[in-house]
């Protein structure tokens, strides 16, 4: 697992890249502050059910939580599995909004 910083991520999203963002936070922190990531809660990676992303296996993935910690954890878990190019953001959104403020991506 490698890590991403924010600003990293933001010059990526920035490009118009075609970048593949998931959200490990729960569903109401989603939908309180949204960087435009797919939202697959850590829970679902604990018991390996994420048959959605298995066609990104060899692709760049960028997890994200609110501090990094949980996203740090289920990176490891694609570690495991066979992912072969998965980003932790370091800091998670709570640097996002330090940085950028409030501002979604949707």
């Amino acid at each position: 697992m490698e890590i991403i910083s924010v600003e990293e991520l933001k010059a990526l999203q920035d490009s118009d890249k075609q970048i593949n963002l998931i959200d490990v936070r729960e569903p109401q922190e989603h939908e309180e502050f949204n960087i435009g990531g797919t939202l697959i809660p850590l829970g679902r990676f604990q018991t390996y059910d994420v048959d959605e992303l298995e066609p990104l296996k060899d692709e760049e993935i960028i997890l994200y939580c609110r501090s990094g910690n949980r996203s740090g954890q289920a990176a490891a878990i694609l570690d495991i599995m066979g992912f072969n190019n998965v980003k932790n953001l370091q800091g998670g959104m709570l640097r996002w909004k330090e940085l950028y403020g409030e501002k979604e991506r949707k």
